[in-house]
């Protein structure tokens, strides 16, 4: 399980961008607006989970 803190999410248009990037990544995604994170299940690698979340237009600050 992944926990990433992303800047950049604004509305729920945000987080719905932000899901469907990491839907293609990992399992059970949830994405938080009011928290600013996303929770996951995968086995990728955090550099490729920071491309795939600056791909779509947001900034990681911290993969746990």
């Amino acid at each position: 399980m992944k926990t990433i803190k992303i800047d950049g999410m604004m509305c729920e248009r945000c987080v719905a961008h932000v899901k469907k990037a990491l839907e293609k990544i990992g399992t059970n995604v949830e994405v938080s607006l009011q928290e600013n994170k996303a929770t996951l299940e995968t086995d990728a690698e955090d550099k490729f989970i920071r491309e795939v979340i600056e791909e779509a237009g947001y900034e990681v600050e911290e993969i746990l």
